[in-house]
C-alpha cells in the first residue's frame, strides 16, 4: 500500500534520469546557451527575474489587473528565455519536481476543455490568462531557489501585506463606504463596516491575507534577530486583525483551516524536542484555548455573533440562499458538460451560465472554486487538481521531514506555505477570489515555495 502511495503522489520519480534522456528537454534546454554566455544582461538572468516578480507582489493589491497582466507576459517570456539557455548539466539549473509535472498536467487538461469548449474564443482568452499563472509558477520556483531571492520575496509580499492591513485597520477607525452589497440589508449587520482596503472587496482582502497571517506566523520562528521577531509579531496581529474585520464568512473559515493547519505542523516540528507531558497534551490545550477564544468572541462581539450564525442560517440569510441558488445551475451545467467542461475563464461561463441560470441569479463564477474547476475543465481537470494538490502536500511533508531531521530553520516557511494553501482552499471553499490576480499570483508563489525545496528522495531498491 505505501508502495502504491508512494507512485501515485510520484515521490520516488527519477526524474533527473528522465530528463537526461528526454529529447524534447535536450532539444530545448540549452538552445540559446552559446548566446548567454556572451549576454552581459543574461548573466543577472535570476536577478532579473527577482526584479519582475518584484513588481508582480509589490504591485498587485494597488493596480490594474491589466498592467499586473503585462508583468505577467513579461515574467512568462523571461522564464521562457532563461530556460532555453540554461546549461543543461549547470549545477544551478532548476530541475523539474513532481508539482511541474501535475502543473503541466492540469494545464494539458485545461488546453484540451478549450479545444473541447462550445464557446471555444472565450475560453482561449482565458487559457492564456491561465498559461501566464502558470509561467509564473515555473519562474517563482526557479527564483525561490536561491536563499536571498527567496527571503526578499517573503519579506516583500509580508510587507506589502502589512501596508494593505493598515490601511484596512484604517477604513474600520475611521469608516469606509460600501461599493457593494456585501450584507444582506435585513440584517443587524448591515450597517457594520467591512474593511475591503485598496483591493475593493472585502472578500478579496481576506483571500490576499490569509497567506500573510500564515507566513507572518511563521516568521517569528524563523527570523533570528529579536527586531525581525518583533517585526514578524506585529505583522501577525495587525494581519490578522485586518482579516478578521473583513467579515468575510469564507475567509473565517480559511482562517480557522489555516491556524490548525499551523498547529498541527509546529506542533510536529517541535514534538521531537519536548518532555513527553509536552509532546501529549501541549496541542491539545492550545486547541483548548483557542476553542474558548473563539466562543467568547461569539458569545459577547455582538458583530462576530451574528456573521458567525449567518453561515447556518440556510436560505434565511441573501448570501447564503443567492450561492445555492447559483450552485443549482452550476451543477445542471456540470451534467451537461461531465468530462471537459465548458473552458477555462469567467468568459466562457458568463457565455454558458445565463442558460442555465435561475430567475434574478446572474453570477460571474459558481462561488466554489471546486465547481468552478468542474464546470470548466470537466470532472477530469477536478481529477487533475485534486491530484496536484495531493502531491503538493505531500512534497512539501516530505521535505519537512527532511528540514526538521537537519534542524534548519527553512522548514518554518514550508510549514507557512502549506497553511497558506490548505487556508486559501478552505476560503474558496464556498467563494472563488482564487481566481482573482491579486490572490492567483501569492497562491503560487507558496505552490513555487514549496517546489523550491523540492530533492528527490532515494528510491527504495537504492536504500
Amino acid at each position: 500500500m505505501n508502495l502504491i502511495w508512494q507512485q501515485f503522489t510520484l515521490s520516488y520519480l527519477p526524474l533527473k534520469e528522465y530528463l537526461a534522456t528526454s529529447y524534447l528537454h535536450r532539444s530545448v534546454v540549452g538552445l540559446l546557451h552559446s548566446w548567454r554566455q556572451s549576454s552581459i544582461l543574461l548573466q543577472w538572468g535570476e536577478t532579473i527575474a527577482t526584479a519582475l516578480l518584484t513588481l508582480i507582489y509589490g504591485l498587485a493589491p494597488f493596480v490594474a489587473n491589466d498592467l499586473l497582466g503585462l508583468i505577467l507576459v513579461a515574467c512568462g517570456g523571461f522564464w521562457l528565455l532563461l530556460t532555453i539557455s540554461d546549461e543543461t548539466t549547470a549545477p544551478n539549473t532548476p530541475s523539474v519536481t513532481p508539482i511541474h509535472l501535475l502543473v503541466l498536467l492540469y494545464w494539458g487538461v485545461a488546453v484540451v476543455a478549450t479545444a473541447l469548449s462550445p464557446v471555444k474564443k472565450a475560453a482561449l482568452t482565458d487559457l492564456r490568462n491561465f498559461t501566464l499563472y502558470l509561467l509564473l509558477f515555473a519562474l517563482c520556483a526557479r527564483v525561490l531557489k536561491f536563499p536571498r531571492f527567496r527571503s526578499w520575496l517573503i519579506a516583500l509580499y509580508l510587507h506589502i501585506s502589512l501596508i494593505v492591513s493598515v490601511y484596512g485597520l484604517r477604513q474600520w477607525f475611521f469608516g469606509a463606504p460600501a461599493l457593494a452589497t456585501w450584507v444582506d440589508p435585513m440584517s443587524p449587520l448591515s450597517k457594520t463596516t467591512r474593511v475591503y482596503s485598496y483591493l475593493g472587496n472585502p472578500n478579496l482582502l481576506a483571500g490576499y491575507l490569509l497567506p500573510a497571517v500564515a507566513l507572518s506566523a511563521v516568521a517569528i520562528f524563523a527570523w533570528r534577530s529579536w527586531f525581525t521577531k518583533a517585526l514578524a509579531s506585529t505583522m501577525l496581529i495587525v494581519n490578522g486583525a485586518c482579516l478578521i474585520l473583513t467579515f468575510s464568512r469564507g475567509g473565517w473559515i480559511g482562517l480557522v483551516v489555516s491556524v490548525l493547519t499551523l498547529l498541527g505542523l509546529l506542533y510536529f516540528w517541535f514534538s521531537v524536542h519536548m518532555p513527553p507531558f509536552w509532546r501529549k497534551w501541549s496541542l491539545w490545550l492550545i486547541l483548548g484555548g483557542l476553542t474558548g477564544v473563539l466562543l467568547l468572541a461569539i458569545l459577547f462581539v455582538e458583530p462576530v455573533r451574528e456573521r458567525f450564525f449567518s453561515i447556518f442560517a440556510d436560505r434565511n440569510d441573501s448570501s447564503n440562499n443567492f450561492r445555492k441558488n447559483v450552485w443549482t445551475a452550476v451543477f445542471k451545467m456540470i451534467e451537461d458538460y461531465p468530462l471537459t467542461g465548458i473552458g477555462p475563464g469567467h468568459n466562457a461561463f458568463n457565455k454558458i451560465y445565463p442558460l442555465y441560470q435561475l430567475p434574478r441569479y446572474t453570477a460571474l463564477s459558481a462561488y466554489s472554486i471546486f465547481l468552478e474547476i468542474a464546470v470548466e475543465t470537466g470532472l477530469i481537470g477536478l481529477a487533475s487538481f485534486l491530484w496536484l494538490l495531493i502531491v503538493i502536500f505531500n512534497t512539501g511533508l516530505l521535505q519537512l521531514r527532511r528540514l526538521r531531521e537537519s534542524t534548519s530553520l527553512d522548514g518554518f516557511w514550508i510549514i507557512g506555505a502549506i497553511a497558506a494553501i490548505t487556508g486559501t482552499l478552505g476560503h474558496n471553499t464556498v467563494d472563488t477570489v482564487w481566481f482573482r490576480p491579486e490572490v492567483n499570483t501569492v497562491w503560487w508563489l507558496m505552490v513555487a515555495l514549496i517546489a523550491s525545496y523540492y530533492k528527490p528522495q532515494p528510491r527504495i531498491n537504492d536504500r
